[in-house]
């Protein structure tokens, strides 16, 4: 399977490099641990737990990270459908946690998900509104267990979807809603980035490019099914629109290979979770529309990558400006693409503790800063 194949939706793209571990060796067993030792939480105040939790009928794995247990909890929803952010966390969430109690979860059919369920039983329940009745349940498990009334939730590209439903149907839970690479409505996204891509491709008289694109038109056309995203993202990839100013992704997935959250084992479980996830989720993709939701009962907090042309960052400006919230705000990140929290880390860090963690303190989840 190819690495185009693998991150199609583009959401979060998937790592080709899972299967090129050795099944009985770990290369990097010595280095994930001195990372692990260097993330280690020690501070008597704080929290560092893996769970296992019943969800939606399987179980589901998340890591519980921070450095004050009286810090608000923010729920990080991954992409993909199957891309958890789990084994690439440690190249930015350290400083989070400092201020934050960060919920990192691998979804349903996602890395240690995955391997926890059986697969075949799982298959039958990919389905978009199952995603976000399990967000749900997972937020009434993580309010109960840490004893808190609200949660931050932070959707990213595929997450994103589940965090706008989780935003419109239970706010009363949400502290914030914080969307990075964030989609509204995918055709329009899907039509963008082709455009993006496609003229890239001609001012550079890259003939295989265009070739290429233009065989795909009209682009995107009825299904995204088929190979069809597949060709779109390879381009869209290529000419910058997923990590800025770079033609892949490579960094991020190389990242996975140093995870104390990961082995190799479950790296490859990456692999397997997109091909089990993908297609489902792309049939029911055209039932994915935010456009029309235009009042939402809870904040909301957009980040937006200028170069983001996999989830492109103008529909997003355009909703955020329209919708009525009690607080909103859009933040514009000029070095990112897809990838705000690793392309431009610091500015992610000062965006969520000066815009979201008051709103949780001033709801009764954490203490306010002392200078």
């Amino acid at each position: 399977m190819s690495l185009v194949r693998l991150c199609a939706l583009a959401l979060i793209a998937l790592p080709l490099y899972a299967g090129a571990v050795p099944p009985d060796d770990d290369p990097n067993a010595e280095a994930r641990g001195i990372v692990g030792e260097l993330q280690r939480i020690v501070a008597p105040t704080g929290v560092q737990e893996t769970h296992t939790v019943r969800i939606g009928g399987i179980d589901q794995v998340i890591t519980v990270r921070g450095m004050d247990r009286t810090n608000p909890i923010l729920l990080y929803v991954h992409g993909g459908p199957a891309a958890p952010m789990m084994p690439a966390s440690w190249t930015f969430q350290k400083p989070w946690e400092d201020y934050f109690t960060v919920v990192q979860w691998d979804q349903r059919a996602a890395g240690r998900t995955l391997r926890a369920n059986d697969a075949d039983a799982v298959a039958p329940t990919i389905a978009i509104d199952r995603y976000v009745g399990d967000a749900i349940e997972l937020i009434d498990w993580l309010r109960t267990t840490y004893g808190k009334r609200k949660v931050i939730l932070v959707g990213h590209s595929w997450g994103s979807v589940i965090g706008m439903r989780v935003l419109a149907e239970k706010p009363e839970w949400l502290h914030a809603y914080v969307g990075i690479g964030q989609i509204i409505h995918p055709w329009t996204d899907e039509t963008i980035g082709y455009a993006h891509a496609l003229d890239a491709a001609r001012r550079e008289d890259n003939d295989t490019a265009v070739r290429e694109l233009e065989a795909l038109a009209p682009y995107p056309g009825t299904d995204l099914r088929n190979g069809r995203i597949d060709a779109q993202r390879k381009w869209v990839i290529h000419y910058g629109g997923h990590s800025a100013y770079r033609d892949n992704s490579d960094y991020y997935f190389r990242a996975q290979r140093l995870s104390p959250d990961y082995t190799p084992d479950d790296r490859r479980a990456i692999a397997a979770g997109s091909a089990l996830t993908l297609d489902r989720i792309l049939g029911q993709w055209r039932s994915v529309d935010f456009r029309g939701l235009r009042r939402v009962q809870a904040p909301v907090v957009m980040l937006l990558g200028r170069h983001d042309f996999t989830t492109p960052s103008q529909p997003v400006a355009d909703w955020i400006a329209a919708v009525d919230a009690p607080f909103k705000h859009a933040t514009w990140f000029e070095h990112s693409a897809h990838f705000a929290p690793i392309e431009e880390p610091g500015r992610t860090l000062m965006t969520l503790v000066q815009r979201v963690r008051p709103l949780a303190v001033a709801a009764g989840d954490g203490k306010a800063l002392v200078d």
